[in-house]
């Protein structure tokens, strides 16, 4: 194992002897200075991971040295030491750079604690710039990132669809990258320079889906007041993808069936077809076998657009991508932030790695974002996590007690409301739970008038 060199630098003999004896014993590959402009020159040569510097010396000062040393690399943590302390020279000494600031004589075990955090920075340094190299090299698939088996296979699947014009259904939570997938099929295939329009069924109100899906001619109902054109038509020549299938109203279902089959579709109001070119992808955050059977999307649907099926898998099934994904956002949201970040402290990546992410990917980006922002320095620090993930060391709770008494009314309020604090309200996931509709969800916090 590699030992950490560290270059003290003092003009006393004396101290910097036992400094070398003491630093060996702990296990250090150790050099020495006798003063700042001695120590410039060993920099250049040696390249020490850390160094130790007197402040008062001759020739170049431990200040000038500082300077000096962090204008070629930042990076590295440098230790003043004096025997003449102030607050004016400690506060200037850390708007330097310095790692730390401590007085002689020499309090070793604070030395030795100071030499252990700069050891951690450097490694979580270390390891920051394997994670940035290997996402720079690839580690993933278009936009997803992840090496682990469960994704492989599927980029695998995702390439393979890209060679065909063949319709699909991806299946996967809520949060885990359904779009995110049809849009890499679309992107690859010969459709590419194609339209991709995405309609989410169960975002758009029942009473005005089918004018979303097929149009509408002028006047065919209540508000029609001009012409639009339906989905089917805006993704002529490229893909449509429909998001939450088993969301869209059973009564719509055949409509949609038959103008797959024909090939033609025509507006509400309308008299004429209009032919289309379209690749077909559906998603749904259900099970479609358990859909159908609980007669929520129908058979003859489903198997018309599952010729090939892609299951993505949950955060929680694929850990090992964490800390890759954690240097992707903050990669990202460091440039659209300005902020200075350069990785996470290793106990925020145990809580990262811990937590069961029901929200999967999509809440994932945001604790990153938001632990960024928080960030002032240069590692996210497990405050600058949400509480929730904090909470009893990983995540909420999930036993939920009601008092005797309650009624079913009140009950069920409080079933909704606990469980969409547990999947930090995401109302697909909370759903899924329960075993309800999001629609069902959204009438319910309106009926309890809560804000969504």
């Amino acid at each position: 194992m590699r030992k950490t060199k560290i270059l003290i630098v003092d003009d006393e003999p004396a101290i910097r002897e036992v400094l070398e004896m003491i630093l060996q014993e702990w296990g250090y590959d150790v050099r020495l200075a006798s003063d700042g402009a001695e120590a410039k020159e060993m920099v250049e040569t040696y390249d020490p991971d850390v160094v130790i510097s007197d402040v008062v010396m001759p020739q170049l000062s431990g200040l000038d040295l500082l300077r000096c040393l962090k204008a070629g690399n930042p990076n590295r943590p440098v230790i003043l030491v004096t025997a003449h302390a102030s607050i004016d020279l400690a506060v200037e000494a850390m708007k330097q750079g310095a790692q730390d600031f401590v007085t002689k004589p020499m309090d070793y075990p604070k030395l030795r604690a100071i030499l252990k955090a700069a050891e951690s920075d450097i490694e979580m340094r270390v390891t920051s710039k394997k994670l940035t190299t290997q996402l720079e090299r690839g580690s993933g698939f278009g936009e997803f990132v992840g090496t682990s088996k469960a994704m492989r296979e599927v980029y695998d699947l995702i390439q393979s669809l890209s060679t065909s014009d063949a319709s699909a259904i991806i299946t996967g939570e809520s949060g885990t990258g359904k779009e995110l997938a049809a849009r890499t099929i679309h992107r690859l295939s010969s459709r590419g320079n194609g339209p991709f329009i995405a309609i989410n069924s169960a975002a758009i109100p029942e009473s005005l889906i089918e004018s979303e899906v097929f149009g509408h001619e002028k006047g065919s109902f209540t508000g029609a007041i001009g012409i639009r054109q339906g989905c089917f038509e805006l993704a002529n020549g490229g893909t449509l993808f429909l998001d939450e299938i088993g969301e869209m109203p059973v009564a719509l279902q055949p409509k949609l069936l038959r103008v797959l089959e024909d090939g033609k579709v025509r507006r509400l109001g309308g008299k004429q077809e209009f032919a289309f070119d379209v690749r077909v992808i559906a998603a749904t955050n259900q099970e479609p076998r358990q859909a159908i059977a609980d007669s929520k999307l129908r058979e003859d649907l489903y198997y018309r657009l599952t010729v090939f099926t892609i299951t993505l898998p949950p955060l929680r099934d694929r850990k090992e991508d964490i800390p890759l994904l954690a240097q992707h956002f903050i990669g990202e949201f460091d440039r659209k932030h300005n902020a200075h970040v350069e990785a996470l402290r290793d106990d925020a990546m145990e809580m990262l790695m811990t937590y069961s992410w029901p929200g999967n990917v999509r809440e994932f980006r945001n604790v990153m974002e938001r632990a960024l922002i928080l960030a002032k320095g240069e590692w996210i620090e497990t405050f600058h996590l949400p509480p929730y993930l904090r909470s009893s060391g990983t995540e909420i709770s999930t036993k939920i007690v009601l008092p005797v008494g309650i009624t079913a009314a009140e009950a069920e309020r409080e079933l909704i409301l606990k469980t969409l604090e547990r999947t930090n309200h995401n109302k697909a996931e909370a759903a899924r739970q329960l075993g309800l509709d999001v629609k069902t969800i959204r009438n319910k916090l309106k009926a309890y008038k809560i804000e969504e």
